[in-house]
């Protein structure tokens, strides 16, 4: 069957201004862009008042672990209604690829995020992940390999230098994925065991990068002014120094480094913004393919352990509870959130477990004077409530200002960095991040509307070497978003609902019409992506 788009503004994921057109789809390719092709088609859907681009795809994603689902589509449906039509998952080292069959480490995998809850199998090869999700989930997937997912598969997730043998497999596991078509590999360098790998070791994961010419994506080591990452609470800032990491693992190659979710956690970090793309820009200079992204939100998604130091969490309760224990963490806690410009008030509960609905929604503080408790009392209440992997929602990690400057960085790509919860409260990304990089677009705050649509397109396309995706030609598969510009300008964002995005073509199928999913379609209509 072919179908006629016609009356439509095309914005073809160049970058180039849009342009009055027509586009056929035959089957679940484009087989013409032009004008005058109404006698080809067998259904024609008229556009007039629309503008139309490139399905978008998000460069950075964890959904991987969501497509392996038994019944994915709930997690897959906000993004839909965004105009996603195509993840690059498997980031920040966590992927669900990265062991062989038999693994005795596999509850190690998932960085205690995700995990093998309510799925169709465990797939380690890249082969066995994309024989399953091929034409049985509802989106197109792309996928790195995660370092973190490899390592705890050769050795666990032990705070230790791998053997030979261990890193020898680990590496296989890594140049496996590539081989069979992964999109690159990520590093997760505030996961275990991903945080335990040293220089030599991550030079050595960057180099097959390099031999197979994908990017590495990488979630640093810090990204705020202090951290858990290093003992020093002063002098130069974590961040810059995670950064100075990934520098020199770069300088002198030919590696695509890509700095994932470029933010800025706590107020004393904001100040690092300049420094970093200063850095940023001169390692370009010197011959580094770097580029970064960004989500268009000023909070952030983390466990509730994040600002708790590791020692503490592995003392037995009883230890926990003695008085010096407790007032040498007061003072950690005090130190780092005055050097932070962040605290208890800024750290928003979305899960701690069952029965515990009544603090979702709630910052630590208002828990604390509802309970009459210190905000460090509640703190850890909720820490051992959750046993360690409650769920909250933070910031500042980022501010408007520094988003609408990013927008314009010629280096900056768009992604959610988000996913579908099962309980409590939702990453905001979920819903309507996209949208709100058009809005910024339309209304003038971010970059121009055709390098905002290339941002989220082609361009993220050609980083990962998608091919035949992110552009509006003949011959490419036929992911589509249609938006309503009017729409997007004036939408208000933040409501837990998508706005201005009209229809989604998957591969030629309209899954998404006026707000309305078709079910049926999308149990099969997403393709796997092999970079070759």
């Amino acid at each position: 069957m072919k179908i006629l788009l016609k009356n439509a503004k095309i914005y073809d994921g160049t970058g180039r201004d849009g342009f009055p057109g027509e586009i056929l789809l035959a089957g679940d390719r484009i087989e013409a862009v032009g004008e005058h092709l109404d006698a080809r088609a067998d259904r024609v859907i008229d556009l007039r008042g629309k503008s139309v681009a490139p399905g978008f795809i998000d460069g950075h994603s964890h959904n991987d672990w969501f497509a392996i689902r038994k019944d994915p589509l709930p997690y897959f449906a906000p993004f839909l209604r965004q105009g996603i039509t195509t993840f690059v998952a498997g980031n920040c080292g966590i992927s669900e690829i990265g062991f062989e069959p038999g693994c005795r480490h596999l509850d190690k995998l998932g960085g205690g995020l995700f995990g093998f809850s309510d799925t169709t199998g465990e797939y380690g090869t890249l082969d066995a992940l994309f024989a399953a999700l091929d034409g049985n989930m509802p989106c197109n997937l792309a996928e790195l390999a995660g370092h973190c997912s490899a390592r705890a598969a050769a050795g666990g997730n032990e705070n230790r230098k791998l053997t030979s043998e261990e890193e020898e497999a680990m590496l296989a596991i890594l140049e496996k994925a590539l081989k069979q078509g992964a999109a690159g590999i990520s590093l997760g360098l505030m996961y275990e065991p991903g945080l335990y790998a040293d220089l030599e070791e991550l030079k050595k994961v960057a180099a097959l990068c390099v031999k197979y010419d994908r990017p590495l994506t990488v979630h640093p080591r810090a990204e705020s002014k202090v951290s858990m990452a290093y003992p020093q609470l002063f002098g130069r800032s974590h961040l810059l120094r995670a950064f100075d990491e990934l520098a020199e693992i770069a300088r002198g190659t030919k590696l695509k480094l890509h700095y994932s979710h470029a933010i800025f956690v706590g107020r004393s970090s904001l100040k690092d913004k300049d420094e970093l793309l200063r850095m940023m820009e001169q390692l370009r200079a010197q011959g580094v393919d770097l580029m970064f992204d960004i989500y268009n939100e000023c909070l952030g998604v983390s466990v509730i352990t994040v600002i708790l130091p590791g020692w503490y969490q592995g003392m037995s309760q009883a230890e926990r509870k003695k008085p010096l224990n407790r007032l040498k963490l007061a003072a950690l806690v005090k130190a780092s959130s005055l050097l932070l410009g962040f605290g208890f008030k800024d750290i928003v509960v979305a899960y701690i477990g069952p029965g515990y609905a009544r603090y979702e929604g709630k910052t630590v503080h208002q828990i604390a004077k509802e309970e009459g408790l210190s905000d460090l009392k509640a703190y850890l209440k909720l820490c051992e409530l959750s046993h360690f992997k409650g769920r909250v929602n933070m910031g500042p990690y980022s501010t408007p200002e520094i988003i609408s400057e990013f927008e314009r960085n010629p280096n900056c790509l768009y992604m959610t960095d988000a996913w579908v919860e099962d309980h409590g409260v939702q990453n905001p990304a979920i819903y309507d991040c996209y949208p709100k990089f058009l809005r910024d677009a339309l209304r003038g705050t971010g970059d121009n509307l055709p390098n905002t649509l290339r941002r989220m397109t082609g361009a993220i396309a050609d980083r990962f070497q998608l091919r035949e995706r992110g552009y509006l030609r003949p011959g490419y598969y036929a992911d589509l978003t249609v938006f309503d510009e009017d729409a997007l300008r004036n939408g208000i964002p933040d409501r837990e609902q998508s706005f201005g995005i009209e229809k989604v073509f998957l591969n030629g199928r309209l899954v998404l019409d006026q707000g309305v999913l078709d079910e049926a379609a999308l149990k099969t209509a997403g393709r796997a992506i092999r970079v070759s």
